[in-house]
């Protein structure tokens, strides 16, 4: 069950690394006016957004070594998981108190529950009895 695990583990870190990666292309190639679609109106300029998506990229940083070898990058697992809810509190409190922005809502949904995924998969793999087998 162990190796399975982690199998499952590796691909679902490359399918989210996959994500990150095609989001931080849309952010930095989609142009601007393009944002209304999203829920962004009235945003002018591409310096946050270019940052936005160069930030994904660097992410991807992470997440494509932890899925190569998960045992070897454990604390890159962490840095995952972590980046994903430090995204969802800042997303989700953006959302909620700064501006009801429905594309930024969904993000720090989804970036939670890919965080909680990720959460599961480390207890499961990374506790004592299985590291045995691995």
């Amino acid at each position: 069950m162990g190796l399975n695990l982690i199998k499952l583990l590796r691909v679902y870190l490359f399918l989210v690394a996959a994500h990150s990666f095609c989001v931080g292309v849309g952010l930095s190639a989609l142009p601007i006016e393009y944002f209304g679609f999203f829920g962004f109106e009235g945003y002018q300029g591409d310096f946050f957004k270019i940052q936005a998506g160069v930030f994904h990229f660097v992410v991807c940083g992470a997440y494509i070594p932890a899925a190569i070898n998960p045992a070897k990058n454990r604390s890159l697992i962490l840095f995952s998981i972590f980046a994903k809810f430090t995204a969802t509190v800042f997303l989700l409190l953006y959302a909620l108190f700064a501006e009801m922005i429905w594309m930024v809502l969904a993000s720090g949904i989804f970036d939670f529950l890919m965080g909680l995924i990720l959460i599961w998969f480390y207890r499961k793999i990374f506790n004592k009895r299985m590291l045995r087998g691995v």
